[in-house]
């Protein structure tokens, strides 16, 4: 990083503003994501998280020399045990197919696996000891083989999520029962019937409630205090309360996580996506329609805290955006692209000011433009290479790019009619930017794969060739 770039800031959801960040141990940053609860395939929403706090250690490795991230999978929950029950198999049958669903599919989108990726139930002895903790700090008590965080044993409860109790045990959904001393209180450890994974505990078998899990999963690979808590805003409360809650107690007072990140919620036509909805769409099958890159590119497209709306143009837009950036490094392809760091200032600047996405990718589109015109063999080769590197930052531009463009054609062969409207709508879209050339070599590319396309007053039609 040279002088004149500033520091990182990110915005801190625990201080309501955006603040420098000071990693505790500049040699060893420390970040942990909420990770899936693996019982059905992920959705775009799913993906969001994933894919920001993907480019967020990207920004980090290159300012800091080691950054440990974790980002855990919960494989032992209600969900996950009514799935298994109903196929009749072991919990680890379900948690396993989908786990392994979810790293392809974050990987098919250029996600990289974090340095540390536990299980819930791998963690269950550090779970028993922390409950341990807060009950002689007088912060929990069993009851009816249930272990309880008493929150008002707590009196900075509510310090993240800033709502008023009587707010935050109807936002809870808790049930209060009558082994509670107060409504708002919260299972830590609950009882499991013969039929029901538990694990022995000194309240009986049993088996951990949900926020119990990130809390031990926490300290048991990164200590008492991190630099780095995220996940998406739906977790700020009651999941990241609760986990601040209970470490903050059974840690006498250490601070838990310095900084809380939150990402905002996917909507789809202007609505929260929900199963009630219908409108849920799941990244298994958007895979199978658009390239992973173009998915990455579109959630990358509003700031990460921003509500992202996602419609039926998201994805050829994003699509026609890479198509653009791969058609620059392609006209820049008969030279070598330098290897010194020549991220531009503005582009990095741009990602330090709380991620800024959106304008990173506007000055990308400033070096495109710039070797769109470039002559000069030297600055072509610079050009080239603050793309790719700045390309990087972000997780996109790191292919080929004939193989890019090769691969689409290939692809269109096996095309279903919602990737070839997509990429109509990419040609719609490459029309409508006065980028002709683009429009031509996606109709040349269709037809190559059999789709003639026909423009007309009504829009464009298709049809197969033959």
């Amino acid at each position: 990083m040279n002088a004149t770039t500033p520091d990182l800031t990110l915005y801190n959801t625990l201080t309501r503003q955006k603040d420098r960040f000071v990693p505790l141990d500049e040699k060893r940053v420390t970040m942990y994501v909420c990770g899936p609860t693996v019982y059905n395939h992920a959705h775009i929403g799913n993906a969001r998280p994933a894919v920001a706090f993907d480019v967020l250690v990207r920004v980090l490795r290159r300012l800091y020399p080691q950054v440990i991230y974790v980002r855990n999978i919960t494989d032992i929950e209600d969900k996950i045990i009514e799935m298994a029950q109903a196929e009749g198999v072991e919990i680890s049958v379900i948690t396993e197919r989908y786990a392994d669903i979810y790293r392809a599919d974050m990987g098919a989108l250029g996600v990289a696996l974090p340095d540390v990726e536990p299980l819930a139930t791998e963690t269950i002895p550090e779970m028993i000891a922390m409950m341990e903790r807060l009950i002689a700090a007088g912060h929990a008590y069993e009851a009816e083989g249930h272990v309880l965080f008493d929150v008002p044993s707590f009196p900075d409860y509510g310090a993240l999520s800033r709502r008023p109790m009587d707010e935050m045990i109807a936002g809870a959904r808790v049930e209060v029962a009558p082994y509670k001393k107060s409504p708002g209180d919260f299972v830590l450890w609950k009882p499991s019937t013969d039929e029901q994974p538990g694990w022995e505990s000194p309240w009986g078998r049993g088996r951990p409630g949900w926020h119990i899990e990130c809390s031990a999963m926490i300290e048991k690979h990164l200590g008492e205090t991190i630099d780095i808590h995220g996940g998406g805003i739906d977790l700020q409360f009651p999941h990241h309360e609760n986990e601040l809650a209970q470490s903050l107690c059974s840690h006498e007072g250490a601070p838990f996580a310095r900084y809380w990140l939150h990402n905002g919620f996917v909507n789809m036509n202007t609505e929260k996506m929900s199963k009630s909805l219908g409108n849920v769409l799941l990244v298994h099958d958007l895979i199978e329609a658009a390239p992973g890159e173009a998915i990455r590119l579109a959630l990358l497209n509003a700031h990460y805290r921003q509500p992202l709306e996602w419609n039926d143009d998201v994805l050829p837009q994003s699509k026609a955006m890479l198509d653009r950036l791969y058609g620059a490094i392609r006209k820049l392809g008969d030279v070598t692209a330098v290897t010194d760091d020549v991220v531009p200032d503005a582009f990095l600047e741009a990602l330090l000011d709380d991620l800024n996405t959106p304008k990173a990718l506007a000055e990308l589109f400033v070096m495109a433009k710039k070797a769109n015109v470039a002559t000069d063999d030297g600055e072509r080769a610079q050009l080239k290479a603050a793309l790719v590197q700045s390309g990087f930052l972000l997780g996109i531009l790191q292919q080929d790019a004939n193989s890019w463009f090769e691969g689409e054609a290939a692809g269109a062969t096996d095309l279903d009619a919602a990737a070839i409207e997509a990429q109509i709508e990419a040609r719609k879209a490459a029309r409508a930017s006065k980028d002709f050339a683009e429009a031509d070599r996606i109709r040349d590319a269709l037809a190559d794969a059999g789709v003639l396309i026909e423009d007309g007053p009504e829009g464009t039609k298709w049809k197969l060739a033959g």
